[in-house]
Parts: structure tokens; C-alpha cells; sequence
């Protein structure tokens, strides 16, 4: 919908990649679907979901055996992200580099757009 020909619309980092796969073939599950919705802090926040279908309007982005869905009301907000996967001694959990975020809340679970 708002992709640029020959350019991914999201890309992974190895590690993301790693990831989504091993969960994908946990779950038995088409892949990972991201989307966007109000709510936090800063107005809006990132939806993650594995699904068993991918629907006809998703951005499909495929990766080392990792597959991720988004969602077409996201696909513009989304744009040039790069997810990670990243794993400490407190915390593990998927990562958005986003170019498209203007601000972010302390607590990193909500962002907010420009012109949004």
C-alpha cells in the first residue's frame, strides 16, 4: 500500500529474525502481524500478534524463515522500521528502531508521530 518498489517496508535484524521464526513454528502460525493503535502515554503504541492468516491488504516482509504482517493502517507509521530482538539479564523483548517516531514515553511502551 505504501511500499517503494525494491525497498522493504520493515527490516529485521538477525536476531529479531531468529526469534520470530522460532515463535512461528512454536505456535504454528503464519507469522507475526504489527500494527499500530491509540493508547499510552504518548498516544500511541505497537500491537504484535501471531496469526494463522495473512489478509489480502497485509505488507508481508520475509526474512531467514521469519515472516512479519502489517497491518494497512500501520503500513505508513511503519516505514523504514527496524526491529530487534534484544536480551538482558532483567529483560527480553522485541525492539523498534522507527525513523517515524517524533517521542516515545519513559517507559518505552508508547510513542507519538509527527503530524499524528
Amino acid at each position: 500500500m505504501f511500499s517503494i518498489p525494491g525497498k522493504q517496508a520493515v527490516t529485521m535484524t538477525e536476531a529479531a529474525a531468529r526469534q520470530i521464526s522460532r515463535l512461528m513454528d512454536k505456535d504454528g502460525s503464519k507469522g507475526l502481524r504489527i500494527g499500530i493503535k491509540k493508547g499510552g502515554c504518548a498516544g500511541m503504541e505497537y500491537t504484535m500478534d501471531y496469526v494463522s492468516d495473512i489478509e489480502p491488504h497485509d505488507e508481508v516482509v520475509e526474512q531467514e524463515g521469519a515472516r512479519v504482517m502489517i497491518a494497512p493502517m500501520a503500513q505508513m507509521f511503519l516505514f523504514g522500521t527496524e526491529i530487534d530482538y534484544e536480551v538482558s539479564l532483567l529483560e527480553s523483548g522485541f525492539k523498534f528502531r522507527n525513523p517515524n517516531v517524533v517521542e516515545a514515553c519513559g517507559c518505552g511502551e508508547s510513542i507519538k508521530f509527527s503530524g499524528v
